[in-house]
């Protein structure tokens, strides 16, 4: 293996490392609005609102033109390709809105996850045939930053080292090609809680993960300081019976990281996988309270965790827009505070709680 080979251009370097310490600046966390319309329909048939293109688009309208309170903690946006090219009412483009919120808007470049031959299940991530016309486009376009998403789970034989070592190939070759077209590549490998393991397992797949990731970034060059990493908490099997403090899941996943994510990596922005809106906060904010050593910030790249409140409130009406970006400015300060080790649990309670509890207490 040869140990020769160049950096990039220094201000190309420049340009990435900006963008990505920008995105992880204290306080501040990912929103990921990314979606597919298959996924985006899933929520939108939770709260009883027909799948259609003006639907998706109302709700993205409503999550994008927020009180600019909301950049004080939401420091960009994964879209989802429909999302980047769609427009408000009155003709703005999403992505000047956002923009214009003093956000950064990035966007989701993977194309879904295929089974793998010969593996136990397990799969990996297509998307990178044409990843570099796409993501020239998507600069030019507006965006400053791309995700891209692989899945492993855990098992009896899973993960094995053929997907480990597929999932960490595949997440590097993008990388690299994001950084060649300017886009600071968002580097996700989710170990999925699906499962009965417990903490101990969950700690040691991930680091195993995660390691073989770092391997692969070293070995396609891949400019560390302009990246950022999009990793699972690591936490215990969804049907696990032991219970673990938050303190518990703080230990695990600050040294998962400790012993695997090099010093030059600006920022972990986690996904919540699965959890509720509260459990995610309050286990960022126990990551970012243990006395374990973090080189990196640590923050969130939230989804579901951000908008689960926000869906229910608005629930598809237009009078109720008001409402859902109420909760959306509440979710995000919440997980802002998290971010700085400083959420109290149950300290910012969604409206809906709040009308809830309000509706009890005054039921005679």
């Amino acid at each position: 293996m040869t140990t020769y080979f160049s950096y990039p251009s220094q201000e190309l370097q420049d340009e990435l490392r900006t963008i990505a310490n920008q995105i992880v600046a204290p306080g501040k966390g990912i929103l990921a609005a990314d979606e597919s319309v298959s996924t985006m329909g899933k929520r939108l048939s939770d709260i009883g609102v027909e799948n259609t293109d003006e639907n998706r688009r109302a709700y993205r309208q409503l999550l994008f033109t927020t009180d600019k309170e909301i950049s004080s903690y939401i420091s960009g946006v994964i879209l989802f390709h429909e999302t980047l090219y769609q427009k408000a009412d009155d003709g703005t483009p999403f992505v000047k809105l956002i923009q214009d919120l003093g956000i950064l808007p990035g966007i989701k470049v993977d194309t879904g996850v295929v089974n793998l031959m010969g593996s136990d299940g397990e799969s990996t991530t297509q998307g990178l045939d044409d990843l570099g016309k796409r993501c020239a486009q998507y600069k030019k376009d507006g965006c400053q930053f791309a995700k891209w998403r692989s899945v492993l789970k855990i098992g009896k034989n899973t993960p094995s080292y053929q997907a480990m070592l597929e999932n960490a190939n595949v997440l590097a070759r993008y990388a690299s090609i994001c950084q060649m077209n300017g886009l600071v590549p968002i580097v996700e490998p989710e170990v999925l809680p699906d499962g009965d393991h417990d903490l101990d397992r969950a700690q040691k797949v991930t680091e195993t993960v995660l390691a073989f990731t770092y391997k692969a970034l070293q070995d396609h060059h891949v400019f560390l300081e302009g990246t950022l990493l999009k990793p699972n908490m690591v936490t215990a099997g969804q049907s696990c019976t032991t219970k673990y403090t938050p303190e518990d899941v703080a230990k695990a996943t600050v040294t998962a990281l400790s012993r695997t994510v090099p010093a030059a990596v600006p920022g972990v922005t986690f996904l919540s996988g699965g959890q509720s809106e509260e459990e995610a906060s309050v286990h960022l904010s126990a990551i970012n309270s243990t006395n374990i050593k973090r080189p990196w910030a640590l923050s969130f790249s939230y989804g579901r965790a951000l908008q689960a409140s926000v869906l229910k409130a608005w629930g598809g009406k237009a009078e109720n827009i008001k409402a859902g970006q109420g909760e959306l400015l509440k979710r995000a300060k919440a997980n802002s505070q998290a971010s700085l080790g400083k959420y109290v649990s149950g300290s910012i309670p969604s409206l809906a709680a709040a009308k809830s509890n309000f509706v009890k207490a005054h039921v005679y």
